[in-house]
């Protein structure tokens, strides 16, 4: 008789493969800002980062609310929600869905391109 598999370590490994495939795909969206800002949101992901991630996270969750006015957009809200979900494992589920939907409807985002070798 064949001893079925651990649970937990095969939760595990779906859990390892679905963060791998976010990072991938917010690697790949990060790769398309230019170097400036490529370099800032890379500083941001890194654990060490986590004191000021949390916080511009919030923020940006906060001008994504107030989006209807000039200064201040809606993209700011998907933004900071995946800054947050690198923190937050609830949030997680909604930043793979946000790059699902991203991966859906703008293909061309996620694809290497000559874009992510600008300056």
């Amino acid at each position: 008789m064949e001893k079925a598999p651990n649970r937990r370590r095969v939760d595990a490994e779906f859990q390892s493969a679905a963060a791998g495939r976010y990072d991938r795909r917010f690697d790949q969206l990060i790769d398309r800002l230019p170097r400036r800002f490529r370099s800032t949101v890379r500083w941001l992901r890194q654990p060490s980062s986590r004191w000021i991630r949390i916080p511009a996270g919030g923020l940006l969750i906060c001008g994504g609310l107030f989006g209807f006015l000039p200064v201040l957009g809606f993209w700011m809200l998907p933004l900071g929600l995946i800054l947050l979900a690198d923190d937050f494992p609830p949030l997680r589920s909604m930043g793979s869905r946000i790059l699902d939907w991203i991966e859906r409807r703008y293909p061309q985002w996620l694809a290497a391109s000559a874009a992510s070798n600008r300056p």
